[in-house]
């Protein structure tokens, strides 16, 4: 369930937590018409032009991701002495962006992107920039302006690179040799092959494409990809490290593991600033106390909102607990398995090293004894699969007046718990069968039993699993209820 992730994304708005973003910043400009002839002039599209829009793109992008989501925001840049600056600064400030120690040079203009669109489709990229290098002056003002911004000590800094001049490599190993001695983490969406400048970030987010340029490996062999993403990882000395991987997902690479986490977009119109979301959303997940697999997995759901719409737009606060709590539903339902799913699922989560527990029972009249059951074998591992008697099986136990609640109802209900990652029915006597087919880590049952009785303990103790006995709750029980009721 995704229940912790929506109480965190509720609460985004109600701390003083602040993050600064440091990056290029640049306008997104959308010209959006219609093509209906081919020019008489050169064989090209004619557009009809309809409406124009400007947009925040690139590290203003980001910033404009962490308003969107209720966090206070700064941001630090570079524009031009120019209209197109004027355009961004005004965007930038109205949405709630703090803008003081964004600096104005004569020497460059406003980074810009002008999309000229039919429809959906881009006909056309016009692009405005300066590729000079910043000077010794425009450097050493950028730096005392991030200095002024870190005395206020934001929770997190986010490098935003776009290699359009505002982090060299002086500027980016001067940030985080600050950030660290003021212990601020850092995180970085990184550009160009060589990530030096980046050593000693908390986590760098690059794309699938960007991972293999940096280190020199085939981007159609994901083993190798990750194995030398692992090795980078390790070489910079970061936290982690978190791949963007379009439709396949995040791959998330840690000190232990190599973790997937499934793409959850269900309409592609156009990826641009699908990064920026990402590392603006694990940001606020991350400073609101998320582990790196949950601010990925909430990063994940909020790229997936924003590759739904054409261009580059942030994403709300409003939005992502949306599709939150609708997958939420979704996955509750998707908790109950036959046997080929549960099969996956497991062969998944043992693939991510996670430690799997496996009880069984009828569960009819679900109550506070249960809950409390099911719970405290959850902190005994950290995937929960409950086998469920069917009607048929249960009737066989307890007689034919029971079940109370048919099975359909017991697995839906069982599901919709926290404590519970799998949900699957069995017919046999016993589910041994099912034991020996997901080989778990631990069998988790009621001290009503002794660990000789436990069906699947001789098995699971025999690949180097064990048995663990749960205490019940005193007078909660299924029969208790039915005797109350007169049944």
């Amino acid at each position: 369930m995704n229940s912790h992730l929506i109480e965190t994304v509720r609460h985004f708005t109600d701390t003083k937590k602040s993050i600064l973003v440091i990056g290029d910043v640049m306008l997104d400009r959308y010209l959006m018409g219609n093509v209906n002839r081919i020019s008489p002039e050169a064989p090209v599209p004619v557009v009809l032009l309809k409406q124009s829009e400007d947009r925040a793109g690139g590290a203003a992008n980001v910033a404009a991701n962490l308003s969107g989501l209720g966090l206070h925001t700064e941001i630090i840049g570079c524009i031009g002495e120019d209209a197109t600056g004027k355009i961004l600064k005004k965007i930038i400030a109205d949405a709630d962006i703090g803008i003081e120690n964004v600096m104005t040079s004569t020497l460059r203009p406003t980074v810009s992107k002008t999309r000229v669109m039919s429809g959906n489709q881009q006909i056309v990229r016009i692009d405005d920039e300066s590729s000079a290098a910043f000077t010794v002056e425009e450097n050493a003002l950028l730096l005392s302006n991030v200095a002024k911004a870190l005395n206020k000590k934001p929770a997190m800094v986010i490098l935003s690179d776009y290699d359009k001049g505002v982090l060299s490599d002086n500027t980016c190993k001067t940030i985080i040799e600050n950030c660290k001695k003021l212990g601020i983490p850092v995180i970085a969406d990184p550009k160009g092959r060589d990530y030096s400048k980046y050593k000693g970030a908390s986590t760098l987010t690059p794309n699938k494409k960007e991972t293999a340029e940096a280190c020199g490996v085939d981007i159609n062999n994901t083993e190798a990809l990750l194995h030398a993403a692992e090795q980078l990882k390790n070489t910079l000395d970061l936290d982690f490290l978190a791949v963007t991987r379009g439709e396949e997902g995040i791959s998330l690479i840690d000190d232990i593991q190599i973790q997937h986490i499934p793409a959850t977009a269900k309409k592609v119109f156009d990826v641009s600033g699908a990064g920026d979301t990402v590392i603006a959303t694990l940001a606020a997940g991350l400073v609101h106390g998320l582990n790196p697999h949950d601010a990925l997995q909430l990063a994940n759901i909020a790229a997936g909102i924003v590759v739904g719409k054409v261009g580059t737009v942030p994403v709300t606060q409003a939005e992502l607990l949306k599709a939150l709590v609708s997958e939420d539903g979704q996955s509750q339902a998707d908790k109950i398995c036959d046997r080929s799913q549960l099969a996956e699922l497991v062969s998944r989560w043992k693939a991510n090293q996670q430690k799997i527990v496996f009880t069984n029972g009828c569960f009819d009249l679900l109550h506070a004894g249960h809950v409390t059951y099911l719970e405290a074998a959850k902190k005994t591992g950290d995937k929960l699969i409950l086998g469920l008697n069917t009607d048929r099986s249960v009737s066989a136990i307890k007689g034919p007046t029971r079940p109370v609640v048919n099975e359909g109802d017991r697995a839906r209900v069982l599901a919709a718990l926290a404590s519970v990652d799998a949900v699957i029915l069995f017919d046999e006597d016993t589910p041994l069968q099912l034991i020996n087919a997901i080989q778990p880590d631990v069998i988790v049952k009621g001290d009503d039993y002794t660990e000789e009785q436990v069906v699947g303990g001789k098995e699971v103790k025999s690949w180097g699993g064990s048995v663990k006995l749960i205490p019940l709750v005193q007078g909660r029980s299924t029969s208790n209820i039915i005797k109350k009721l007169g049944t």
